[in-house]
């Protein structure tokens, strides 16, 4: 007997609605049944969930059914639910499932969020949500956890690099696959720019190359202010590459700055008592030199020396392109010929760029979040309170990861012919940066911040990334640490919680072992106490969402006007300070064709793939203390957005990629 879908209601005992997902393949035409138990044993019959006149579970659908003759001398404990055999090629993804007893005020949840496959019953406890040493069906949960297993496998596609999946699994791929076709899109955003006459010319004067952005894709933030060094300094405080600057202690020995060249930039200070104050800054890439580029292009391996002025702002005072000191390796300074300081910054600007998109953007947020995400369906069942809590931030990473692999970052693809470095030079700068990087000092904003010596507020009043980001952090940290003490309120569930010690022995084992090789990862491979479980999943949070904002959001800002922040530079670095002049910097820019590539990409990187942070687009946790944690972190999460739209008003210039209501859940653009 099916479900009755009549209006008559008077036989009714409960009402069951599904969701199905919205995946790829996720519906079903096979015949789908349930059955409920009650805490003493009790089963319903085998209810047929169908309405004949719909066509039920298709992807994204929600589906109601009235069942009769389904009453239970007992409260409801758990369901059983089930396909047959009929259209077994056939798989369905449940999102969520639900149970209205009529008569009874509680409406029981059990989200699913799994594939059942035709012949196998799965049985689903209220909000499917406990430690694997309580499970009621462990042979099932052994069962499942197996067979994503098999499903997540690393592969290390270039040597050095963090592990990704090995094959893309069919529910991490989009279901719209047209809003992620970065081809079309890019396609579709030229025929709207009405850009013409975009050949590969060179460009003429610097006003040619502005009036290219009078069309629909608008003037980028960064045309308007690319001259000023104060922009030089912002963007090392707001930019895209706001976390590689650091305090500077002492002038390094390479670095052939002198206090006579520098000084007259110090409002009065010598450089010893500026570097005695904290007024001086710098960012060292040093390490970028000998970095095997794409063609063997040249990139440059520089220092930058900033001051923080009498303003609070941050200002370029020496740059070095090389880091040996010699003749041809001058000490560029802002008074210097105003086109030689220009291309001096224009070059500086392009090996951070190169840091940018290689490490703060893809390898440190987009390729170790993937790492992280595999691991975690690797050894955390879907029934784990934990994996509830991560899953949200994993949507659609794999996928869009999958795609860039495919699209932007293959050989001759978007790399290879809009950047310097190139594919090339992308993967050999992730890999000596990742060797050294942990989860406990990079992967933690706080002691990230105070690693580089930039959390005096005092010393470093504005540096709105730091500002921004850290009330976020802290955020995040609670609204993780109030559902792991709910879940593990004594230490023996810690200590024997065995799916939650494999994935924190897999997230820093090495390759050889079969693990991420994540170091710095809290407990060394075995949690013992609430506060690691909370570090290394706020750190998780934290670079699936506010990480990845503040490296992505800014691009089309920053990049899309060649001379604010070149991604690509022809010619070679300027080795003396002769006087340049602005066709030394017309001919260094892309030509049109290369600049319209890196226009319409950044724009389409820019734009927000996933709602906003805390409002998810697949809701994992319903158990009422994670539903209260999560709301009252939406509550702080409105307060902080509040807080930093007022705050971002007093700024010179607007930094708005770090307000909650801009920041995604998840990495999926």
């Amino acid at each position: 007997m099916g479900a009755s879908c009549s209006s008559d209601s008077s036989a009714v005992d409960a009402v069951i609605t599904v969701r199905t997902g919205d995946v790829k393949g996720g519906g079903t035409d096979g015949n789908v049944y349930i059955a409920l138990h009650d805490v003493k044993g009790n089963r319903t019959r085998d209810v047929l969930l169908d309405c004949r006149w719909k066509n039920d579970f298709e992807a994204g659908s929600l589906d109601t059914f009235k069942i009769t003759h389904a009453r239970l001398p007992h409260d409801l404990k758990e369901i059983e639910i089930w396909r047959d055999n009929s259209m077994k090629a056939d798989d369905w993804f449940v999102e969520v499932i639900t149970v209205d007893i009529v008569g009874e005020p509680t409406k029981f949840v059990f989200p699913v969020q799994r594939w059942v496959n035709a012949g196998e019953r799965l049985f689903l406890t209220q909000y499917d949500s406990c430690l694997p040493q309580f499970e009621q069906h462990p042979d099932q949960r052994t069962r499942l956890l197996n067979a994503k297993r098999q499903l997540y496998q690393y592969q290390q596609n270039v040597e050095g690099l963090p592990v990704q999946i090995k094959e893309l699994p069919r529910d991490e791929q989009f279901s719209n696959d047209y809003r992620h076709d970065i081809v079309k899109k890019k396609v579709a955003l030229i025929a709207q720019s009405k850009i013409v006459n975009m050949t590969s010319d060179k460009w003429r004067s610097l006003d040619d190359l502005k009036n290219v952005y009078k069309n629909n894709l608008g003037p980028p933030k960064g045309m308007a202010y690319w001259k000023e060094d104060l922009n030089f300094g912002e963007q090392r405080l707001m930019g895209c590459n706001p976390n590689i600057f650091k305090l500077c202690k002492e002038i390094p020995e390479n670095f052939g700055v002198t206090a006579e060249m520098v000084e007259p930039f110090l409002e009065g200070l010598s450089l010893e008592d500026a570097l005695g104050s904290k007024r001086l800054y710098m960012v060292d890439l040093t390490f970028l030199e000998g970095t095997e580029c794409t063609n063997n292009r040249q990139l440059c391996a520089p220092y930058a020396l900033l001051f923080c002025n009498k303003d609070k702002d941050l200002m370029p005072v020496a740059i070095q392109l090389f880091p040996t000191k010699g003749p041809d390796n001058p000490v560029f300074l802002p008074s210097d010929p105003t086109y030689t300081w220009m291309i001096a910054k224009m070059w500086y600007n392009m090996a951070d760029c190169s840091f940018h998109q290689s490490c703060t953007h893809l390898g440190l947020t987009h390729i170790i979040a993937e790492s992280c995400a595999i691991c975690t369906h690797r050894q955390l069942s879907a029934s784990h309170p934990m994996f509830r809590l991560m899953a949200p931030h994993f949507l659609y990473l794999l996928a869009i990861n999958t795609l860039a692999l495919e699209r932007l970052v293959c050989p001759g693809g978007w790399i290879d012919k809009t950047m310097q470095m190139g594919r090339d030079g992308l993967f050999n700068i992730v890999k000596k940066v990742w060797k050294d990087w942990r989860m406990d000092v990079q992967g933690t904003l706080p002691a990230e911040l105070e690693n580089r010596g930039v959390d005096d507020v005092e010393a470093l009043p504005n540096y709105p990334y730091r500002d921004d980001a850290l009330p976020i952090w802290h955020a995040i940290n609670r609204y993780v640490r109030k559902v792991v003490e709910a879940t593990y309120d004594v230490p023996a569930k810690i200590a024997e919680d065995h799916e939650l010690q494999a994935w924190a022995r897999e997230l820093g084992a090495p390759l050889t072992e079969g693990g991420c090789e994540i170091k710095g990862v809290p407990g060394d491979g075995k949690f013992t106490t609430v506060d690691e479980i909370v570090a290394t999943v706020t750190s998780i949070i934290f670079i699936c969402s506010v990480g990845h904002a503040a490296a992505n959001f800014a691009q089309y800002d920053e990049y899309a006007f060649p001379p604010n922040y070149p991604a690509f530079m022809h010619g070679e670095p300027p080795k003396t300070k002769d006087p340049l002049t602005e066709q030394d910097i017309i001919s260094a820019l892309p030509n049109k064709s290369h600049t319209l590539d890196i226009m319409v990409v950044t724009k389409i990187l820019s734009d927000r793939g996933t709602q906003p942070l805390g409002d998810f687009e697949r809701q994992y946790m319903y158990d009422p203390l994670g539903v209260k944690a999560w709301k009252e972190f939406r509550q702080e999460l409105d307060a902080i957005s509040k807080e930093s739209t007022e705050r971002d008003k007093a700024r010179k210039n607007s930094y708005p990629y770090l307000n909650p209501s801009e920041i995604p859940n998840a990495i999926s653009i």
